[in-house]
């Protein structure tokens, strides 16, 4: 299992729009795995494959906040095949947005369908937090991000401060 670099706004790549998975084997039980591995270590508590560069159709997630107990999820090519009318907000935040936070209002339930982690197809009802999570990383499949929700005065100030704080951080050599 490894730890994989996520990729920080702005970056292109975010902005690309994941593939279908075609089957579930080993290849995609492995990024699952490393997936896990990489949101945990962040922490987060959902992570698109887009994130770390690789633009499948494959999400991870653990809303249960609790190192003791986890309890993993694994979606590949999930669906969303209902949005509840009744509405939520959240304070979300992003591993592709560090230090950022927003409300952001979402549909309060919605059904999922997708393949498990064996690729099983499964289907789930979920609301609340769950609902939200599931809902914020479809998003990426698509190539939104949350801060796409927000007005164009508070998007672009978030780019920048993400852009300035990622010149700041470039590895430097004197030699």
């Amino acid at each position: 299992m490894t730890i994989r670099k996520i990729l920080i706004e702005p970056n292109k790549i975010l902005r690309q729009k994941s593939k279908s998975v075609e089957k579930v084997d080993r290849e995609v039980q492995q990024l699952m795995d490393d997936m896990l591995d990489s949101m945990y270590a962040a922490p987060g508590i959902g992570l698109a494959a887009i994130q770390i560069g690789i633009p499948k159709r494959v999400i991870v997630m653990d809303i249960s906040k609790d190192n003791k107990n986890k309890n993993p999820m694994c979606f590949v090519n999930p669906e969303i095949v209902w949005k509840g009318t009744d509405k939520s907000i959240y304070e979300e935040g992003c591993l592709s947005v560090p230090d950022q936070f927003a409300e952001i209002e979402r549909p309060k339930s919605c059904d999922v369908k997708f393949l498990d982690y064996s690729g099983e197809p499964q289907f789930l009802k979920t609301e609340g937090l769950l609902a939200t999570c599931i809902q914020h990383e479809i998003d990426h499949l698509e190539g939104i991000l949350f801060i796409d929700y927000l007005s164009k005065l508070k998007k672009s100030m978030i780019i920048k401060k993400l852009s300035k704080h990622k010149k700041e951080n470039i590895d430097r050599i004197v030699v």
